[in-house]
């Protein structure tokens, strides 16, 4: 077993409301709009959390948050112990780590890199 799981995902939205209102609907995600001082990240609840955390093994949780040209595009957050030493071994293998990581308020540290294929993920340490 790995020690880097995946623990959440995201995608970006056009249309907040709209795309809130989908996940609500299709699928009977909770939705929760963090709105403008937390960047109108409107959270998807997939399944029961405790602390922030999925209550269910094996669940995750996810996310949505206002398309940006200049901005990456994750799909999935794998989540670490060590942020740092996460970036070094992405690096380390050909990924493009963008930007320095930051503090996600009673979340953890996080921080957006590609792989060698271009592909847009995130890493993040949760807060302990």
């Amino acid at each position: 077993m790995s020690d880097y799981p995946v623990v959440h995902f995201e995608m970006p939205y056009d249309n907040g409301p709209r795309a809130q209102g989908f996940y609500s609907e299709a699928f009977g995600w909770e939705t929760q709009d963090t709105g403008p001082d937390m960047g109108n990240y409107i959270l998807l609840g997939t399944v029961p959390a405790e602390n922030g955390r999925p209550s269910e093994p094996g669940g995750i949780n996810g996310g949505i948050y206002p398309r940006m040209a200049d901005r990456p595009a994750p799909g999935v957050c794998v989540g670490c112990d060590d942020i740092n030493a996460a970036i070094e071994r992405v690096t380390s293998a050909g990924g493009t780590v963008h930007g320095e990581p930051v503090q996600i308020p009673g979340v953890g540290l996080y921080v957006a890199f590609s792989d060698t294929e271009g592909n847009d993920l995130s890493l993040m340490q949760p807060n302990m």
